[in-house]
């Protein structure tokens, strides 16, 4: 994260908060671990394996993003529940130019049917 622009940096901590802070209220999905998938940071829930993976990143258009496995509902189910309120790259990713774009309620929504997608 470090090697992003400097308002990328700030929208990257901020979505890696949002996702650990939504994870500690859903005691069910187990521990969360974050790793390295593809060179960004990755959240998984592998000892219940309730959910699907989480990325947050850079993609080349700029800005940042939250990346959800694009063979998934995720990103499409949020984008049904909240029409028209985000910029989406299809059903792999919600786009950001700003950390204030992040609504922790409504795109803590989205992180919370991800890490319980498989529940």
């Amino acid at each position: 994260m470090d090697a992003a622009p400097a308002r990328a940096q700030a929208g990257l901590w901020a979505l890696r908060g949002l996702i650990l802070d939504t994870a500690r209220t859903l005691p069910e999905i187990g521990p969360v671990t974050e790793c390295l998938k593809w060179g960004q940071p990755s959240f998984t829930t592998p000892v219940t394996k309730s959910g699907s993976t989480l990325r947050i990143g850079c993609p080349k258009a700029g800005g940042f993003a939250l990346f959800a496995h694009c063979q998934t509902t995720i990103i499409s189910d949020f984008v049904s529940a909240f029409p028209g309120l985000d910029r989406v790259d299809g059903n792999r990713a919600i786009l950001f130019d700003d950390p204030a774009q992040i609504e922790p309620a409504r795109h803590g929504q989205l992180v919370a049917h991800a890490l319980r997608y498989h529940l």
